[in-house]
């Protein structure tokens, strides 16, 4: 509620909510003062709604219990306005904010946990990887930071890799795994639609499936195997048995990030792929992270 863009509208909160209240105060008072309206005769007048024949509706005053409960949600707001930021820019007696809540229940659960963090931290990932200790905190962090991508069961989806499978793109040593998560990556695979005309990536696309050891037109896929080398070995290497060095998947097994139909392969050499995995040093932490490395690497290594 502190950062408005002008004064105006915090004035027009605080003096709205406090018009508010006063006028609340009033009503109550007004309705605990009234008196039951009666007719000539001395009776409480009704409403002249009736029901089952002789169920009339009366129209008495609320009831004091009523009433009294009505007064002390009031106080109860007016001293919660009083304590904690509801008027405008006001940030109240207890300065109370989210930011600070937030760093203070940070503050404690560092204190709480840092000295078991502090301790595995220590200890080599390989040996963490077999700690079920360790990887009950990993699992806990790959539940809240990584799921959205990678799945609860991490076997990934179609972009987003399965991380209990032996297919790393950067390498699946820890070492690797762990320079992934502090640092991200950023896969490239450039778009070749501007350079190959359809046939040209018709025959690529031919070759990469042979490499994959599919049954393809051996005519289609040999004039591949030379834009394939000319173009893509670079990164793929020269067999296609891809290059850690560069993020490069490899060609020869079943395994496809994006797809591998005909038609996934063709939109790969088409349209080129971005994969983003971002960075999470800042946001968890080293001893965290090792952590975390642990466990993902005990996936593919149970």
């Amino acid at each position: 509620m502190a950062d408005f863009t002008s004064n105006i509208w915090s004035w027009f909160i605080a003096l709205t909510t406090i018009a508010s209240v006063i006028a609340l105060f009033w009503l109550v008072f007004v309705l605990s003062t009234s008196k039951k309206p009666t007719n000539s005769d001395g009776e409480v007048e009704t409403m002249g709604h009736v029901w089952d024949d002789n169920l009339e509706e009366y129209n008495n005053p609320l009831p004091r219990w009523w009433l009294y409960l009505f007064v002390g949600t009031l106080v109860w707001g007016v001293g919660y306005l009083i304590y904690y930021p509801g008027l405008g820019a006001y940030a109240g007696v207890g300065e109370w904010s989210q930011a600070g809540q937030y760093e203070e229940e940070k503050q404690t659960a560092e204190a709480k946990y840092g000295p078991i963090y502090e301790k595995f931290q220590a200890m080599d990932v390989k040996q963490l990887a077999s700690n079920d200790e360790a990887l009950k905190i990993g699992e806990s962090l790959y539940s809240s930071y990584c799921t959205t991508c990678h799945g609860s069961d991490a076997r990934g989806a179609r972009g987003f890799p399965n991380l209990r499978d032996n297919d790393w793109l950067y390498g699946g040593e820890p070492e690797n795994i762990k320079t992934t998560l502090l640092n991200g990556r950023q896969g490239a695979m450039p778009a070749w639609s501007e350079i190959l005309n359809s046939d040209e990536i018709f025959n690529v696309t031919s070759y990469v499936e042979q490499l994959a050891g599919r049954e393809v037109d051996n005519k289609h896929a040999s004039l591949g195997k030379q834009l394939y080398a000319t173009n893509c070995a670079m990164c793929h290497g020269a067999e296609g048995k891809g290059n850690p060095m560069f993020g490069a998947p490899n060609l020869t097994d079943d395994i496809w990030l994006y797809g591998g139909s005909q038609k996934k392969i063709t939109e790969s050499i088409v349209g080129g792929r971005n994969g983003n995995m971002p960075a999470h040093k800042e946001f968890l932490g080293e001893a965290k992270i090792h952590l975390l490395t642990a466990y993902i690497y005990s996936l593919s290594n149970e």
